[in-house]
């Protein structure tokens, strides 16, 4: 069989397995969802082998998008780390046939905590889903694994069910980018989202002149510098830039009276600006708006620094 199609055949089999899931849907989602809203404790997740592997990354999920959760191992659950688990905390388990040893031996004790089971299988008959508060049905018809036997659509619905819960309660809690970017620090959006122009804005050595500089020197400036600009200045406000782009389209065009000419006559009097304390991403919106690289920051009228596209990590 032709190696691509094989791709396909799976692609196929697993994009059914994933529609059919609304099929499957009944009032225990939203229940489910409700009672995670009113938690006041954590959302645990536990399952094992690949079911456990789909389980840390719906944990991550839900963590990161304002359900606090982690995931916790089964067997490590059973041999001391029940301790883990709060009165307050929901417990979703993971099992595809509903019947994992290691996952029906932490029943008895979450029963007798008080604690509300979700459970996730794919046999609404099985044990698991008797002695849950809610189950979500995640059962497929057939494995894209050809011997059926290597979890490949179950794992696959599994997660996709995992990430509705987390889109339904986010959507529900209203989460919003920047809280998104509150877990997310470090990363690209966190960034932009958190982080102020201030932060991140060119200050030292800024290529400053007046109007009555010469092309040569304002060249000089623009090389030394390495912003792509300089800036115009008058009793210590910004009058006009002059960008690279303005030094190649004058030489292009005036050839020979370009070296007699002064910055104010090579400058733009409109220089876009903004203020240090805005957030990246007001930036980043500017640039993309105005179609514009650099952006000059002040602090009221005062011009404290350069802030360019490469600054905001996009």
């Amino acid at each position: 069989m032709n190696i691509k199609n094989i791709a396909k055949e799976v692609f196929s089999i697993e994009a059914k397995a994933i529609a059919y899931l609304s099929n499957l849907l009944t009032d225990d989602f939203e229940k489910a969802v409700k009672d995670i809203l009113l938690c006041h404790g954590k959302l645990i997740i536990s399952g094992m082998g690949k079911s456990g592997i789909i389980g840390k990354k719906i944990a991550a999920t839900m963590a990161s998008t304002g359900t606090p959760s982690f995931f916790l191992h089964p067997g490590e659950a059973y041999h001391g780390d029940l301790g883990m688990i709060e009165k307050d905390d929901m417990v979703l388990l993971i099992s595809n046939s509903g019947e994992t040893d290691e996952v029906l031996k932490l029943i008895p004790f979450l029963k007798s905590q008080g604690n509300i089971i979700v459970a996730m299988s794919g046999n609404i008959n099985s044990t698991l889903a008797k002695h849950a508060n809610y189950h979500l049905n995640v059962s497929v018809e057939k494995e894209a694994c050809p011997l059926q036997l290597a979890p490949t659509s179950s794992t696959t619905a599994t997660l996709v069910m995992g990430d509705a819960l987390a889109v339904a309660l986010m959507k529900q809690r209203d989460f919003q980018d920047t809280d998104f970017a509150q877990f997310h620090p470090g990363g690209s959006l966190g960034r932009r989202l958190l982080t102020r122009v201030e932060d991140v804005m060119r200050k030292n050595n800024l290529p400053k002149v007046s109007k009555d500089t010469s092309t040569k020197e304002l060249i000089q400036v623009i090389s030394t510098a390495r912003l792509g600009l300089a800036v115009v200045m008058e009793n210590e406000k910004i009058v006009g830039i002059v960008t690279d782009g303005d030094i190649r389209r004058a030489m292009e065009s005036l050839e020979e009276k370009f070296f007699k000419l002064t910055a104010q006559e090579l400058m733009s009097k409109t220089p876009k600006s903004i203020d240090k304390k805005e957030k990246l991403t007001m930036a980043q919106k500017l640039m993309t708006d105005l179609k514009v690289n650099s952006l000059l920051v002040v602090d009221g009228k005062e011009f404290v620094g350069v802030v360019q596209i490469y600054d905001l990590g996009i």
